[in-house]
Parts: C-alpha cells; structure tokens; sequence
C-alpha cells in the first residue's frame, strides 16, 4: 500500500514538474525569441498580460468580470500568418489604425498616448469632456455607434474597424459581440476599472501601446507617472497627525463608499488622509445606510467627492438633507469634489484624463488634505464648493 502511494506521489510530482518546465519554456521562448525591442514589463496592473514573441504578442485579460477572464488576443503584425496555438484568441492586427471605444475612457487613454486620431467611433458622444476629441467628432472623423449596452453592431460591421474595445462588466452576456467577432472584428475587453490601485489603472496605458506598437512611449510616460506619484505619496503618507475624510453622498437612502481596495482609498492613504473604512476588503463600494455613515460623518475633518455637478455648492448639497449641516466639514467649509473640469455636457475629465493622472489627482488631494506640503499646486480636477 505504502509503495502503491509513493509511485502516486512521485507521478504527481514529475507531472508538476514537465508542467512547469513547460510554463519556463514558454516564457523562456517568449523571451529569446520576440522581436519586439521595446517591451512593456506590466508592474501594476493585474487585469491584463502580455508576451512578446516574433512578430506577434499575446495579450490575456485577467479580469474578475466573467465575460473576460482568460481572453486571450494574438496581436499579429499586419501580413504575418497567424501562429501555430491558442485556437480560440481572437486576432487583432497591428498596429491598430482604427479602433472603435465605448466609453470616454477609452478617448484618455488614447490621448495619454497621442494617439487619439485612429478613434473613429464611440458610444456616448455627449460624455466625452477632451476638446480634441470633440472637434474630430464635430469635423465627421468619430462618429457615434450608441451604448456599450446597445450597441449599433450593423453600422460597426459596415465600419469594420480594426477593433472595438468594450467595458467589461459583470453579468455580461458572453456571446453579445458574436456577430462582430464573425465578421472579423475583434472585441477586446478593457476591465481597469477592476484594479485597486491608481497606479494600476493608469498602466492600462501599455495595453493600448501593445496595439499601437507604442511601448517606447508608453514605458516613458508610465515611467515618469509612477515616479512622480511615489514621490509625492512619500512626502504624504508619513505625515502625522492624518485628516480625517468621508467620501460621497447618501443617495435614495444608501450611501456607497469606497471599500478598503478601491483605488479611491488607495488616494487617501496615499494622500495622508485617515480613511474610517480603509482596512475593509475588497474593491468596489460599500453600500451603507445614513444611520451607520452619520457618526463617523460628524467628526471627519474633511468631506470630499461630494456631488457630481460642475453647478453643484455647499448649499445645493446641504438642502439635500438637513442632516449634512452637522457634519464638521460642512461648518468648516472643508467639503471638495472632483468636478473642476466638467463641460457643459455634463462629461467628466476626472474619469476620462485623471485615470491617466494619477499623479495629478493625488498631488491635489495632498493639498487639500496638507496645503503645507505643496504650496504652489493649483488644484486641477478638485475643487472646494463654493
């Protein structure tokens, strides 16, 4: 019996190892074989991967939306056969000179890389804030193709873009896009919205640099962004006695805010903030009632993304509910939000331009949190209510 389950052991064992010695060849393969120069080592972010190998890269999405995870795109430089493997990647052929978006997400992060004119459609023009964008949409060269919930895939096939990157989302039926893909189209799932840290979401960056043949760009854009924000998470995060903060609003009796692994309290960790739900896991929002928000509200020192509207003020917000008025921020006047730069549409910069900088964002919640520590910062995507 005992020799019976060591030849069981020793079976398993030589099975994990020809598995992992495969695991090494490929990414010893990917390696010595790639043709790429240039290549983007991913630090971050931990939704998506890439491998360069000759003339083609394989990019996975690692998302946690059910739709996407384990997605794998071959990206072939145009003219090359597609390669022996992954049977089931859909094939995107680079670089992209025309790519589709659904969300005004996906203007920041082409403009991040300079690369805003292969966009030539999107879902929700009225959403995008980027003047540049606008004036492409306004001279006929991004025309609109709906919602990313109902999108207009007939006029996406007679466009036939070289690509359409979605918004992964939970629930998401997985055969949505099928005629897209049967007509050749790739679809391509951009989930930064799942990374828990700033840093993270902006290195989305280097996913649209893999499409465009732009990892150069991307790695010295990524490179100065995260040492700019380390730098300036250094001078705040060991600063003593920290503020306190609330986020939000409470709105039709629920009031959501960020969860311990959101990259909104990443910030205010960052930032040197002290955040009352800071050590609660997971990413997302938590969804809390009035009554268990109220107490820790009447003490924080300071009250941040509070409303929405470029029009919106600290009265506007007060008539709410009469409650806010008891808050400590509200009668000190320390109430911020992000909505400095929102157009007349109504499209927010903060979640188009400030997912890309970060570094950015949290130089103005350092100084909204220690105006002593940076003195001469203007604030560029907050603002105080007036």
């Amino acid at each position: 019996m005992m020799n019976k389950t060591w030849v069981v052991l020793l079976v398993f064992l030589l099975l994990q190892a020809c598995d992992s010695g495969q695991k090494s060849q490929e990414k010893k393969e990917a390696g010595t074989k790639s043709s790429y120069k240039e290549q983007s080592e991913i630090r971050h972010a931990k939704g998506f991967d890439i491998q360069y190998f000759d003339q083609y890269k394989i990019v996975t999405i690692n998302s946690a939306d059910s739709t996407a995870a384990g997605e794998k795109f071959i990206l072939l430089e145009k003219g090359r056969s597609r390669p022996e493997g992954y049977p089931e990647a859909q094939v995107i052929q680079i670089p992209v000179k025309s790519m589709v978006g659904t969300s005004s997400m996906h203007t920041g992060l082409l403009e991040a890389l300079n690369s805003i004119d292969i966009l030539t459609g999107l879902s929700g023009l009225q959403y995008v804030y980027s003047s540049s964008v606008q004036r492409r949409i306004k001279a006929g060269k991004i025309v609109e193709v709906g919602k990313d919930n109902g999108l207009n895939q007939e006029k996406l096939i007679e466009m036939h873009p070289d690509l359409v990157m979605t918004v992964g989302s939970p629930g998401t039926k997985a055969d949505r896009f099928n005629a897209l893909r049967e007509a050749g189209i790739p679809v391509l799932t951009n989930s930064e919205w799942v990374e828990t840290t700033p840093l993270a979401r902006c290195e989305w960056i280097k996913l649209a640099a893999a499409l465009l043949n732009k990892e150069k760009e991307a790695n010295g854009i990524f490179g100065k962004i995260e040492r700019d924000y380390n730098r300036l998470a250094r001078l705040a995060r060991t600063t003593d006695p920290k503020p306190t903060v609330i986020s939000g609003l409470n709105t039709k009796d629920v009031w959501f805010l960020p969860r311990g692994d959101n990259y909104m309290s990443q910030f205010f960790e960052d930032a040197g903030a002290s955040y009352h739900w800071a050590d609660t896991k997971g990413g997302g929002s938590l969804s809390l009632s009035f009554e268990s928000v109220y107490p820790i509200a009447l003490k924080a020192q300071y009250w941040v993304n509070v409303g929405f509207d470029k029009n919106d003020t600290r009265r506007s917000i007060l008539a709410q509910d009469s409650r806010y008025a008891d808050f400590a921020a509200a009668k000190s006047r320390k109430m911020y939000s992000y909505n400095a730069r929102v157009n007349a549409s109504g499209a927010h910069d903060f979640f188009e331009s400030g997912a890309f900088n970060p570094h950015t964002v949290l130089a103005d919640l350092i100084h909204i949190f220690h105006p002593e520590l940076l003195p001469g910062h203007q604030l560029v995507y907050y603002k105080q209510l007036p």
